[in-house]
């Protein structure tokens, strides 16, 4: 069976994507209609282009509940994503009945906290290499050849309107670095949320702040004269605040993948944000 790039997008087409071809008849169901043992994997959730939050891990037998932030997207391009809400990695995949083989992988170098770094060595090791699937209650799990194996659920990706999103490391062109740390060892809490009405408010991690947000159907937003208070902080809020603004000015692309919102200034630096609780209406 020749093998070919992840092409899958609708949910229709999901049900051929992961279901063992073969001498093209079905595997037989029991009386409750779940799937018997060796039955192909079968669902009606498509496999790309999804969301897939990380419940847990299971390496060597030790089980590990995920960070909050963690998640794993296979895109109908062929690519792969997985992040640990801290660092990310990514690679090519393609998928051979129910298997699915993930090549080498690149990932970014942002500090994190150890138990994070652990994390994240972890998941690297099973996200890797050949992978059966399987789909059952809207939960993707995907299993090592060693009986390593990841546990997600599908999750629907935030709104950019009416979330509240916290600003997690600034973008220097393809480079996304974590905030800077202040004496006390905290990195700020800076948080936009567009409303409706066409504006944008939050905090800077300093200065409150508010100004028009004007956004399109080819992904860019273009932000009014921004108002915001003027109090004197101790760096590095400052110099954190004056980065934020800048990338708050004018025509801005954005991009909604996976649990992160990434806003580039046309100088191609901006910032990247995680979502919050949604915002009262």
């Amino acid at each position: 069976m020749r093998k070919q790039p992840v092409t899958t997008v609708t949910a229709l087409a999901a049900l051929a994507l992961l279901t063992l071809a073969g001498c093209g008849t079905e595997s037989g169901r029991g009386s409750d209609g779940a799937a018997e043992a060796g039955d192909a994997v079968r669902t009606d959730l498509p496999l790309t282009d999804v969301t897939w939050s990380i419940d847990s891990l299971s390496v060597d037998g030790k089980t590990t509940e995920a960070p909050a932030a963690a998640s794993i997207e296979i895109e109908s391009s062929g690519k792969a994503r997985a992040s640990s809400g801290c660092n990310s990695m990514g690679g090519h995949v393609t998928v051979d009945g129910d298997t699915i083989t993930v090549g080498e992988k690149d990932t970014t170098l942002i500090g994190c906290p150890d138990e994070i770094r652990a994390f994240e060595s972890a998941l690297g090791d099973a996200f890797s290499g050949k992978l059966k699937a399987k789909i059952e209650d809207k939960k993707l799990t995907l299993t090592g050849a060693g009986g390593d194996s990841i546990v997600m659920t599908a999750e629907e990706v935030p709104p950019l309107v009416g979330t509240e999103w916290t600003v997690t490391g600034l973008v220097t062109g393809r480079t996304t670095s974590s905030l800077p740390k202040d004496a006390q060892g905290e990195s700020g809490k800076a948080t936009l949320t567009f409303a409706k009405d066409g504006t944008v408010s939050g905090s800077l991690g300093c200065n409150s702040f508010s100004a028009t947000a004007k956004t399109t159907a080819d992904s860019t937003i273009t932000f009014g004269p921004l108002r915001s208070t003027k109090k004197l902080c101790p760096e590095p809020a400052m110099s954190v605040e004056r980065k934020l603004m800048k990338a708050l000015e004018g025509q801005t692309t954005y991009e909604v993948h996976h649990r992160s919102l990434t806003i580039r200034a046309a100088d191609h630096n901006g910032f990247e944000a995680a979502p919050g609780t949604p915002a009262k209406p």
